[in-house]
């Protein structure tokens, strides 16, 4: 656990201030080096979307020791399991998907923290050095680890104001794409109304003395989200910045074209 980052990143916000960060899922350590080399206050590795397995995360973990930059790690469901291993494995914290009421946040709060505030077993593995510093972890691990819900569901909103009572949560992201799927627009980044219900939610949570995250969906989105108040910013996801550059730069030679749900190249 890379406490010296957490603090930071927890008084920038605190401070006010944005913090910015990279949604990891592509394998590559690399992707996870470039953030750290280029000063990013913090990147989430996708365990729940895409192909990434636990020798991929634990690379990616490798990629931030002894660094600024906080590592989390979006696990594929809320699960006791998932949250001990990610955490075992030194992440900093854990992204949880498809929280939708209270007891499952108090349920995944209580899954990262060890007795008697939590249930979180203990193992010898890299958090604790693999053994070596037990006390050390355990006296801290509680106080700092990061657990952050996702509120993507048109369900999840009515529980806003009681997740935010939760001890232990300070940050919540939001997942455009499904509370759009869930409002009844699938398919769609920010469907008709979407874009207000959750610039409410961010209200009540900043209003609850929370911070609140999101994925920007390109520069000028990025700029606005500052705007609007997120503070936990991702510039985006690295397989959709690449994706942007290409096409940025097949556009300039006349060749851009758009992937295919088959894969077949575009006419």
């Amino acid at each position: 656990m890379n406490t010296r980052a957490i603090v930071a990143l927890r008084r920038k916000l605190a401070s006010g201030e944005p913090a910015f960060g990279l949604w990891v899922t592509l394998e590559s350590p690399s992707i996870t080096e470039m953030a750290v080399a280029l000063g990013l206050d913090w990147v989430v590795i996708d365990a729940e979307h895409g192909h990434l397995d636990w020798g991929n995360i634990v690379a990616h973990l490798r990629a931030v020791v002894r660094s600024e930059t906080v590592a989390m790690v979006r696990i594929a469901t809320l699960d006791r399991a998932l949250i001990k291993r990610a955490l075992d494995l030194g992440a900093d914290g854990v992204v949880v998907p498809w929280v939708e009421s209270e007891e499952e946040l108090r349920a995944a709060v209580s899954f990262a923290r060890y007795p008697a505030e939590g249930v979180r077993g203990i193992g010898a593995e890299r958090a604790t050095g693999w053994g070596e510093c037990f006390v050390e972890h355990a006296n801290e691990a509680n106080e700092h680890v990061l657990v952050v819900p996702i509120i993507e569901t048109v369900s999840a909103q009515e529980q806003v104001s009681q997740m935010c009572a939760v001890d232990g949560v300070d940050i919540f992201f939001f997942g455009p794409a499904d509370y759009s799927s869930s409002a009844g627009y699938r398919g769609h980044w920010e469907g008709p109304g979407v874009a207000e219900q959750i610039l409410a939610m961010k209200n009540e949570i900043r209003d609850a003395g929370k911070f609140c995250g999101v994925v920007a969906a390109g520069n000028a989105n990025l700029r606005e989200r500052v705007e609007q108040g997120f503070q936990m910013l991702a510039i985006g996801l690295d397989c959709g910045l690449l994706l942007r550059s290409i096409h940025d730069a097949l556009g300039a030679v006349g060749r851009d074209r758009r992937i295919r749900a088959s894969f077949q190249v575009e006419d």
